[in-house]
């Protein structure tokens, strides 16, 4: 079929995600775990929500683990509890999603945007490096680093925590995207002074609604989490400090409970299926074999996964020649896809009173005009990955 004729109705549909597998392979577990919270009555926090903190802190290998109701309160928590206050800047990355860079704001403090390495799209330790040289002539602090783990890989945490030890500021993961991924070993959540987790229902552990999670080895902030997710109270009808209600609810950690033991079966999956795709993309001569012929007449990049990271590929993402017109030929033949971002935060209307500009971050801008995210969960099939890529091949061809 030529690009330029209609979808064969035959054709295979392929959803960017589908839960209903998952849940149909889970449904006894889950709906045990959900009949025993009502069996309870006990519906916010409480026993289950302590049981999957317990869980969570030593699935990462951190000390404490604070439930909160989604992954943006995590990270307002997790900035809140690492010193962060009104005045304060915190670098991030602008090529996230909003909640990295509001969660900053609500915290009273202001982002600031360092560019991404162009092979790994993950914030530059570089670039950080000569932001912060710069920093040191301003008045306004800069007093925290928040790398996020895109797309399932993490940052270069040990160029990170050789910045914190140089210049003093602190680390603070986004890990929303990365439960279960690594760095040299040590766990996505374990490795800065406190990391947010997002269980939103795309996630590869995922709730059935909105809850989130702090991990960190600092007993004296989760303390303060914990006060500050239920209004700032240490104890009933006793308020010290203002914080605001960011409880999680006893449903969604009964249920997350169940998911945390298949994770790791989950994310194995995901990583053959990444596997998958890159070896079919390059027996189809869409993709380079190497970094190194990168720069050959390829239409499809893969993004580098770094030596030290083990990758818990939330999203497989490509950047891809025509971009635009790839996804709409792909929404044709019932392919899903996505785009994670779009417009980088530093370009977003809400962040003009900033001043960036387009051409300031040129990495995360050129990314923007080229990733594609492609149909990714464990339950996927061989016939679906060979399906998605023999019609990118079509459009290429």
């Amino acid at each position: 079929m030529s690009k330029n004729e209609p979808a064969n109705d035959s054709a295979v549909s392929v959803p960017i995600l589908d839960l209903k597998r998952q849940y149909a392979a889970i449904e006894p577990e889950v709906q045990a775990a959900i009949e025993r919270v009502c069996a309870s009555q006990q519906f916010v926090l409480g026993p289950e929500v302590e049981a999957l903190e317990n869980e969570l802190a030593a699935f990462t290998g951190c000390k404490y683990a604070v439930g909160c109701a989604s992954g943006t309160d995590a990270l307002w928590l997790a900035l809140i509890a690492a010193g962060v206050k009104p005045g304060d800047r915190v670098i991030t990355t602008p090529f996230s999603f909003f909640a990295s860079a509001s969660s900053i704001i609500r915290a009273g403090a202001t982002p600031l945007f360092v560019d991404t390495d162009p092979e790994t799209l993950n914030l530059d330790p570089g670039k950080v490096g000569a932001a912060l040289q710069r920093g040191e002539k301003d008045k306004t602090p800069i007093k925290a680093i928040l790398p996020v783990h895109l797309y399932g890989q993490c940052a270069d945490m040990d160029a990170f925590q050789q910045i914190s030890s140089e210049y003093g500021v602190a680390i603070i993961e986004d890990a929303a995207q990365a439960i279960g991924a690594k760095w040299d070993g040590k766990r996505a959540g374990s490795m800065g002074v406190a990391a947010a987790f997002s269980f939103y229902p795309t996630k590869n552990l995922s709730a059935y609604g909105d809850a989130g999670m702090v991990t960190t080895n600092d007993p004296a902030a989760a303390d303060h989490m914990r006060r500050l997710r239920n209004h700032g109270s240490p104890e009933r009808y006793l308020h010290t400090e203002f914080g605001w209600n960011a409880r999680m609810d006893a449903i969604q950690a009964a249920v997350l409970r169940v998911k945390l033991q298949h994770i790791e079966d989950w994310n194995d999956r995901r990583r053959k299926h990444a596997e998958e795709y890159d070896k079919l993309f390059r027996n189809a001569g869409l993709m380079p074999n190497s970094l190194e012929k990168a720069n050959a007449s390829f239409p499809l990049r893969r993004l580098r996964t770094a030596p030290a990271a083990f990758h818990a590929v939330h999203q497989y993402v490509i950047r891809a020649d025509r971009r635009d017109a790839l996804r709409d030929f792909l929404r044709s033949r019932k392919i899903g896809t996505e785009v994670y971002y779009p417009l980088p935060l530093h370009l977003q209307p809400i962040f003009a009173y900033l001043g960036y500009k387009v051409g300031d971050l040129p990495e995360s801008e050129h990314a923007a005009n080229e990733v594609l995210a492609l149909p990714m969960f464990p339950e996927l099939t061989h016939e679906e990955i060979e399906a998605v890529v023999a019609a990118i091949a079509d459009f290429y061809s």
